[in-house]
């Protein structure tokens, strides 16, 4: 579904980027909330987050150091609609990539990322078996918290439809379409619309680029009333001749400008909690029941 006003969704830190890459890229909690801190000042609708351990730097799944980015974060804003990653690149086991979902009140989620598919990268693999995402999907809908659904081709999108026949998902759908990978759907116009065309109805989406396809996969999104995924997971480089390295804040800023050419407003967290029928924030965290949604119907 197109949107007059932009979902600007930050992607600060991911699994790959590390300070060797860029000094740029927060990495422990305090450097992840303050980055989280100055994005959310210049307007952001949704967060996705990666923690890392905090004496390695590696990706981990741990509850305990998501927990304590989370109540940073909620100590700035209290409405900021956060995702938590449960990837499937490090992490092989059920219990470590749903160790996240476990945290609760004022620390739960409100989205879990849910890659649709195994994939590879340039150089690693992402694996995603058929088990592995219906079990997350149902964990994710047994504790009230929102797949945010991760396309990277259109067979992705058909597993999506897959699920929802299968009473796992229900609308409506969040979808981050990732183009631009080696070995998954291209950053050009016609792979883009051929994955927009087949989304659900009642589907909210954003475009992510990968490398050096993040601009011009944002610009796209920006003028043809989708959202972006922005942020140092994607991307590390300001240009695409990689002689900046960029920073978060930068990445945020221009999107706000190419919004402002395109006369599009970016959408609060309040806006997208509505439409995604998640709860309002300021302490009440993850999806709306059932019983709530019968509720307010009477």
């Amino acid at each position: 579904m197109e949107c007059d006003d932009l979902i600007i969704n930050f992607t600060p830190t991911g699994m790959i980027p590390t300070k060797k890459l860029t000094s740029f890229v927060p990495i422990s909690v305090s450097e992840i909330i303050e980055d989280s801190h100055r994005a959310i000042e210049l307007g952001i609708t949704m967060i996705h987050l990666h923690a890392r351990d905090e004496k390695t730097g590696v990706p981990t799944p741990d509850a305990a150091i998501y927990g304590k980015i989370i109540e940073g974060i909620r100590t700035i804003s209290k409405d900021l609609i956060i995702c938590v990653s449960l990837s499937g690149r490090n992490f092989k086991e059920f219990k470590q990539r749903a160790e996240p979902l476990q945290l609760d009140g004022d620390l739960k989620p409100d989205m879990g990322s849910l890659t649709l598919s195994s994939l590879n990268f340039n150089n690693m693999e992402s694996v995603n078996s058929p088990k592995m995402i219906q079990s997350l999907a149902q964990e994710m809908k047994d504790k009230g918290i929102m797949p945010e659904l991760e396309a990277f081709d259109a067979g992705m999108i058909n597993y999506a439809k897959y699920l929802n026949k299968k009473g796992i998902l229900e609308p409506p759908y969040y979808f981050n379409l990732l183009l631009g990978n080696i070995a998954c759907a291209q950053a050009d116009i016609l792979h883009t619309g051929i994955m927009i065309n087949d989304l659900p109805e009642e589907s909210y989406w954003s475009l992510a680029g990968i490398g050096q396809s993040q601009l011009k996969m944002n610009a796209l999104a920006i003028a043809t009333g989708g959202g972006v995924r922005v942020g140092l997971e994607d991307n590390i480089w300001f240009n695409n001749g990689r002689t900046k390295l960029a920073k978060n804040q930068d990445l945020i800023a221009r999107i706000h400008n190419l919004a402002a050419a395109n006369e599009r407003k970016v959408m609060t967290p309040a806006k997208l909690r509505s439409l995604l029928k998640l709860k309002s924030g300021n302490g009440n965290y993850g999806r709306q029941s059932t019983l709530n949604k019968l509720e307010q119907n009477k």
